[in-house]
């Protein structure tokens, strides 16, 4: 099979018209084209499932700018991701971005750094915000998991009569939230004659 060009073209539902793109993809001269009529707010999209089922090592993906492709920096990235562990090439005609350059790498790159910082600024946030409300006495944490058969089965465990995979299985949490109830309830047991 030779290598191709595959052009991707989305507009949202109210906009109904797919001439413009379709018109750059033959200047462009793209082989095949995949035309979603879709709202591109998640990636849930037959044709781009299809197009990415389609294409092969050494095609590329040509598309008329990153907004048709992905509404955000994280749905962009996973989706070069694909194309990338493919061996296939993507071009951005509005952005300028091509991954067979190493601008269009470095462009990439870029918006992956802007990604990671999104991330980390949120989580600092979200740090910051849980701090404020511990401080005014305000934040309460999740509500520990109600365990009624937890005596039941820590007694089977304690026996040897079940195992702690048997244990957390027969509670319906993890591992490390069984044995961390042990510990809570074997710490409340010991006396302080301090």
């Amino acid at each position: 099979m030779s290598e191709e060009r595959v052009g991707y073209v989305r507009v949202s539902t109210e906009e109904q018209n797919t001439a413009r793109q379709e018109v750059l993809m033959e200047q462009l001269e793209a082989d095949k084209v995949f035309i979603d009529e879709i709202s591109g707010k998640n990636t849930d999209r037959m044709q781009l499932k299809e197009m990415l089922e389609y294409v092969r090592k050494g095609d590329t993906v040509i598309v008329e700018s990153i907004g048709r492709f992905a509404r955000n920096t994280k749905d962009l990235l996973e989706l070069t991701d694909i194309l990338n562990s493919k061996g296939v090439q993507f071009i951005s005609q509005k952005e300028r971005i091509d991954t067979s350059t190493p601008a269009g790498e470095f462009m990439l790159t870029v918006f992956a750094a802007i990604a990671q910082l999104e991330r980390q600024n949120i989580l600092l946030r979200q740090a910051e915000g849980i701090a404020i409300a511990k401080a005014e006495g305000k934040y309460k944490g999740r509500k520990p998991k109600e365990l009624p058969d937890f005596l039941e089965v820590y007694e089977d465990w304690k026996k040897k009569r079940v195992s702690a995979a048997g244990a957390s299985r027969a509670l319906n949490v993890s591992r490390s939230t069984f044995y961390r109830k042990v510990k809570e309830y074997e710490d409340s047991m010991i006396i302080d004659f301090g």
